[in-house]
């Protein structure tokens, strides 16, 4: 048994190997978890001042690189800048130096530039004045042909236009128009006429195309204008009277008319086939009208044959039936002799009975004739001729 003594009393007592054991090893534990408590500090100590250690020479190596990136950045743009200056440089000269040729040559083109002007100046005071003196001219013609104009009557003034017409139609009737007809419409039975009528028709008489023209133009000091309007009923009517085809109003009337001015004026919607022109287009319109009617002409041409073949046909039958109507009178008065004759003959001369039975084999005969003619006909006449069968069928329909 062993003896303890308590360190604080100073009072001494025993316990057991047991006790003893045990207190002993729980003085061991506490001593232990003292010393290990302090030696993990001590650990943990260390190990904070290593990793503050590292991270201060972590952070002056990370500074100093930095410190060598930025020394590089920083002469990498002084080189930069050295190489774009070394490069420029002589661009900066020729950029100077074809400055310097551009100012000369633009003051060189400013002195060439007012020289043109002032050339371009002169130019222009001499066209001006050429102008001046062409416009004059210009006003005292159409002043001279104002003039001229007021002089003239109206009725001489129409009659300017008619001729130019008839002089541009004759310079070409010998090349172009060789079959027409173009002369003046002289006929006023119906109280009217219209001034010129052109005709043209082809070599078996079919009409190619028929105009009637009005020339219209007035004086200009007249103090009522006309208006082309107040001509159309008038040149339909010459129109229809004279049996032309179209109508076309030839005029110089409402000079400042842009309808009338801007070529061939289609008026139909009024009146049928009617055309109002400038007399400028007076040859175009005939030549118009004419290469149209040129394109129909073929079919007035079969139409034409045939209506005369039906004319034909008819008048062939027209003579047939007169013939079998004429025959059948005659056989008529012939038998109503015959028969007398007979009657005669029977009571007065038996001994001609030879006569008799001849004259009766004649009416016989006769007879016959007669029956036949009736039962002739177109048709049989006819019979075996294909195309004159077609035409009677056409006929009869």
């Amino acid at each position: 048994m062993a003896e303890l003594k308590c360190p604080h009393c100073g009072k001494t007592f025993k316990v057991d190997d047991t006790s003893y054991a045990d207190i002993l090893s729980q003085v061991r534990n506490r001593e232990f978890e003292e010393e290990l408590h302090a030696r993990l500090k001590d650990v943990e100590k260390q190990a904070h001042a290593d990793r503050d250690l590292a991270l201060a020479k972590q952070e002056a190596a990370q500074t100093k690189k930095i410190a060598e990136l930025e020394a590089k950045l920083k002469q990498a743009d002084t080189d930069r800048e050295l190489a774009v200056a070394r490069a420029l440089a002589p661009v900066e000269r020729e950029l100077e130096s074809t400055k310097s040729d551009l100012r000369t040559k633009t003051s060189e083109a400013k002195l060439r530039e007012e020289s043109l002007a002032a050339q371009v100046k002169l130019r222009e005071s001499a066209l001006k004045t050429q102008y001046e003196g062409a416009l004059k001219l210009k006003d005292e013609e159409i002043d001279r042909l104002k003039d001229l104009k007021s002089k003239l009557s109206t009725k001489m003034v129409g009659e300017s236009l008619e001729q130019h017409c008839q002089t541009e139609f004759n310079r070409l009737r010998a090349t172009a128009f060789q079959n027409a007809y173009f002369e003046k419409d002289n006929d006023a039975r119906t109280g009217s006429k219209g001034d010129y009528i052109y005709r043209e028709n082809d070599g078996q008489g079919n009409e190619i195309v028929s105009i009637m023209f009005e020339m219209k133009n007035e004086n200009e000091t007249t103090a009522t204008k006309h208006k082309n309007e107040d001509f159309f009923k008038e040149l339909d009517k010459d129109r229809k009277e004279k049996n032309c085809e179209y109508a076309v109003l030839v005029t110089l009337l409402e000079a400042d008319s842009e309808l009338y001015n801007t070529g061939i004026v289609d008026v139909s919607y009024r009146y049928d086939k009617m055309y109002v022109i400038r007399p400028q287009f007076f040859i175009p319109m005939i030549t118009l009208l004419r290469n149209a009617a040129l394109n129909s002409l073929k079919y007035k041409q079969e139409l034409a044959v045939v209506r005369n073949q039906n004319i034909d046909i008819t008048h062939f039958e027209e003579n047939m039936e007169n013939f079998k109507q004429a025959f059948a009178r005659n056989y008529e008065l012939a038998s109503k002799k015959f028969s007398t004759a007979i009657e005669e003959i029977d009571k007065t001369i038996t001994h001609l009975q030879k006569t008799k039975e001849a004259l009766l084999s004649s009416e016989n005969n006769l007879r016959l004739a007669n029956n036949k003619a009736e039962d002739l006909t177109i048709k049989r006449l006819t019979r075996g001729n294909p195309t004159m069968a077609e035409k009677f069928a056409e006929l009869k329909n």
